[in-house]
């Protein structure tokens, strides 16, 4: 795309802020076309009324009365080293098979269905069939324990969980259909009525009779046509992690879910028929829902999949694949970047990564130095870096550089995309005007979404991030409130000082938690991870937080500094700060820590 053209899109969604969005949503397949673009009665959005679609359709089947029937759609790669690609026309035949299985077994539209799976190509398949005949997917990450699996089940209300008898992470195997078993043990979700299960890891398992239906990859017994739901009709319910509370369950409808998904891939991807592209998320999070199958394969394009951990059995494997199947386009996480900066440019060395043209950061702000080893040493300094911001309410990227046309600037999110009207207000960030990929509301519970997303700034919708704007107008993303310091009246994003400690030659990584202070209100408290080979000393110490000091000023400056082993993180890559918060401020941890990737002592 010009930059022109992308200016124009900037241009028709301020004339005509609807008239945009439908013209958007008619690139998609309708069954039936909708009558009416947008009914907003805040805080709740219903977008193209009237028109009915098919999310599965949108993904596969349209794109079967093309030349993509045969293109591949799913290169899949195991923990082991074992491969497997499904074209479009096969996965169109697992889908159709397993939703028949699904529909003979009593599974109706509207009914909710939760996935407990590995990273496999089945996972992808049990979304879009589900989606297919109508169900309301709950993909459960599956890291959770029995207890959390249990909670999202039962709030609810799922007629049946999919789920694998395990699968592989870090060389062992996770026992999936045994957690699924304790959740549902005690008739504890009596709404379930079955349990699919995906013969994966070949690892021991107890089949409950009457329940318990194991998924054979048979052939559909009918062909039966996609039929079109209501554009509002809810597509998935994805449960985020509250600090406090039980989880809430962020409800997405369809039709403007799909079009806002498809038109964003698009515009921050810039998708070419021949990408290979890997979106590391797992399907558990949003990011692997919306660029991780709805997005692309709206797009039609090969997304690559991979089920085990990043560092096993080496440190390189991630770059070993890039090599091996030619990635193009890489989404991953700012914590997942600094992990293998901990690592050493060695290992990356070591692979040829000139097939990757465009590389990607989600789920948190990302540090200069982070940004930079980014840019230099995977994408080897050619390779534009999309750094964008959204979240599991807005359903779809919000903020984000375009490649060969925005302005790059390292640590900066940049400018709002077509049609999303985001401003700062009072330091935060919030979005003035509805747009289609919007959450429906929280599973349940009107109340809670109003008082905890509208009831701060009227008629705005608030993201809970602090923000500033430069003098270009670009985006500088702080992080979330709850990590916002207040250091003798000075406002200080976490991210803002761990970036500066990041600029440290020794140090891999690190997370900032405040702590009360009877003289400054907060003070700031850095965990930090070092380089190997790198020792913990009193003078690097100080090092430290000179660099700090030298980077934002004397009052940024941590109080403390406690050198850590390894931070607690979820198997996302996200650092639980809260975990370190209860460390600092009670001295224990206390808490759900059911998302861990490993136990953590502090």
């Amino acid at each position: 795309m010009s930059p022109e053209e992308y200016h124009q899109l900037h241009r028709d969604a301020q004339e005509n802020h609807e008239e945009f969005w439908a013209k958007r949503a008619q690139k998609l397949t309708w069954r039936e076309p909708f009558l009416k673009t947008l009914q907003w009665e805040i805080p709740f959005a219903k977008w193209f009324l009237g028109g009915r679609i098919n999310a599965t359709e949108n993904c596969v089947d349209r794109h079967l009365l093309t030349d993509r029937k045969h293109k591949k759609a799913i290169i899949w790669e195991g923990e082991r080293g074992e491969t497997r690609t499904l074209t479009y026309q096969e996965l169109h035949e697992k889908i159709a098979g397993f939703s028949d299985l699904l529909l003979v077994s009593g599974i109706r539209a509207g009914d909710c269905v939760a996935i407990y799976m590995p990273l496999v190509p089945e996972a992808v398949v049990a979304m879009l069939a589900c989606a297919r005949i109508g169900a309301t997917h709950n993909v459960i990450f599956g890291g959770f324990s029995s207890e959390g699996l249990r909670d999202r089940i039962a709030d609810s209300s799922c007629k049946a969980v999919i789920t694998a008898d395990g699968g592989f992470r870090k060389g062992a195997v996770v026992e999936l259909k045994q957690v699924v078993d304790k959740a549902l043990e005690n008739n504890a979700c009596p709404s379930v009525k079955h349990v699919f299960v995906f013969k994966h890891a070949g690892n021991p398992i107890v089949m409950t009779p009457g329940r318990d239906i194991e998924w054979i990859l048979a052939p559909a017994q009918n062909d039966r046509a996609p039929k079109g739901f209501a554009s509002e009709h809810p597509l998935f319910v994805l449960y985020t992690s509250g600090t406090t509370g039980k989880p809430k369950g962020i409800v997405h409808g369809t039709g403007g879910y799909l079009t806002q998904v498809a038109s964003s891939f698009e515009w921050v991807f810039a998708p070419q028929e021949s990408d290979i592209y890997w979106c590391t998320a797992d399907i558990g999070w949003v990011t692997g829902h919306s660029y991780g199958v709805y997005g692309p394969l709206s797009a039609g394009a090969t997304i690559f999949m991979y089920e085990g951990a990043p560092l096993f059995p080496e440190p390189d494997r991630f770059w070993k694949m890039i090599a091996r199947h030619g990635v193009t386009i890489l989404y991953s996480a700012p914590t997942a970047i600094r992990m293998f900066m901990q690592q050493g440019d060695d290992w990356v060395k070591k692979h040829d990564l000139s097939s990757l043209r465009l590389l990607g950061s989600v789920g948190e702000p990302i540090n200069p130095e982070a940004w930079h080893w980014y840019s230099r040493m995977i994408g080897g300094g050619r390779c534009p870096i999309v750094d964008t911001w959204w979240q599991t309410e807005t359903g779809a990227i919000m903020i984000s550089p375009v490649p060969g046309v925005t302005e790059l600037k390292p640590g900066s999110a940049t400018r709002p995309l077509p049609g999303i009207c985001a401003e700062v207000e009072n330091g935060f960030l919030v979005v003035k005007k509805p747009w289609p990929s919007m959450t429906l509301g929280i599973l349940g519970d009107p109340e809670r979404f109003k008082q905890t997303y509208w009831s701060q700034i009227p008629g705005a919708y608030f993201t809970g991030d602090g923000v500033v704007q430069d003098k270009d107008g670009d985006f500088w993303i702080s992080g979330r409130v709850d990590d916002v310091l207040k250091i003798a009246g000075h406002r200080l994003g976490t991210a803002e000082i761990e970036s500066a400690v990041a600029n440290h030659a020794s140090v891999a990584e690190c997370a900032v938690v405040g702590k009360p202070d009877d003289i400054k209100g907060q003070v700031a408290v850095a965990f930090v991870l070092l380089k190997e080979g790198e020792l913990p000393s009193p003078e690097l110490e100080k090092s430290i937080g000179r660099c700090v000091s030298e980077s934002l000023g004397s009052f940024a400056r941590p109080s403390e500094i406690r050198f850590v082993s390894k931070l607690p993180k979820t198997r996302s890559g996200k650092i639980m700060r809260r975990i370190l918060r209860d460390v600092v401020i009670f001295g224990k941890v206390s808490g759900d820590m059911s998302t861990l990737e490993d136990g953590y002592s502090p």
